[in-house]
């Protein structure tokens, strides 16, 4: 079996247990999306299911783009104009290829920043310390080995490191098509949200039902042993309910406050996935 493996993001093994005997031959979310990136840390079972996605669908390197994009747009808005210091991150995924992860963002407009990243899948905790050892020195970056549908868990490990007393940036960040349940999407989002104080902040975006080939190509892709569900417009803006949207609230991805030196620049095409930032009042 193949496997193509980073230079500067190479897994340290020694911090995951035993696996399943037949781990590397299903494909993973986290090495999925790190092969439509651009990365280098997958193995032939996700690029088999990558390539059927993308083409049917080509818009789907473009959405791994935007994410990414929206990502950086965001943490960079929540450190510079909102102020924020802490950044919890559900969900995170392997390293983006070019370095733009949460804390790097984050660290590089507040260095005093904290991120703690939250995964439970053995491939991301394999790359977890060569991330968090690019933290700034007076920044702090985690990494919690955790499924983030046990919010109790999450925030009782997040609380080692983070100041909940104080606002926090909650991240839910293209994650919950692995989870088909509108209702339990809604509950987690809703139980990590109570756990953070007044004047902290939910980042959130998924891939939408808005086009013909995207939907074809997640039936597909389904029948793989893949299977990703999307959502509407409606669903995504419901995920807000009680919340101040940010500007311009609820937009697909490439609208979301794109500037000039946005690395999404390459890709600035409509795609087929919606966000927004919002504040708990």
């Amino acid at each position: 079996m193949g496997v193509r493996v980073s230079d500067e993001f190479k897994p340290d093994w020694s911090r995951v247990g035993d696996l399943p005997s037949d781990y590397f031959d299903v494909p993973s979310p986290a090495r999925v999306w790190n092969y439509w990136l651009g990365g280098k840390d997958y193995y032939d079972p996700d690029q088999e299911v990558g390539d059927v996605v993308a083409n049917i669908y080509p818009g789907i390197r473009t959405m791994a783009i935007q994410s990414r994009g929206f990502l950086v747009r965001t943490v960079r808005h929540l450190a510079k104009e909102a102020g924020i210091r802490q950044f919890l991150d559900l969900g995170a995924g392997l390293p983006e290829p070019r370095g733009n992860n949460t804390h790097s963002v984050a660290q590089s407009v507040a260095p005093d920043a904290k991120v703690v990243y939250v995964d439970s899948d053995p491939v991301v905790l394999a790359h977890a310390r060569v991330l968090m050892s690019s933290s700034t020195p007076g920044g702090v970056a985690d990494f919690v080995d955790q499924d983030y549908r046990d919010t109790e868990a999450v925030i009782e490990h997040a609380s080692r490191v983070l100041d909940l007393s104080q606002p926090v940036s909650v991240m839910f960040m293209g994650v919950f098509g692995y989870l088909p349940p509108y209702d339990e999407l809604r509950a987690i989002v809703d139980r990590t949200i109570a756990a953070v104080p007044s004047g902290s902040y939910l980042t959130f975006w998924d891939g939408t039902d808005t086009s013909d080939p995207i939907r074809e190509s997640h039936k597909l892709q389904a029948r793989m042993g893949h299977p990703y569900t999307l959502r509407s417009v409606e669903e995504i803006e419901q995920v807000f309910t009680g919340l101040e949207l940010v500007d311009p609230g609820v937009v697909q991805l490439s609208q979301w406050r794109m500037d000039d030196n946005d690395i999404a620049r390459q890709a600035p095409e409509e795609v087929d996935a919606y966000g927004g930032v919002a504040r708990k009042p």
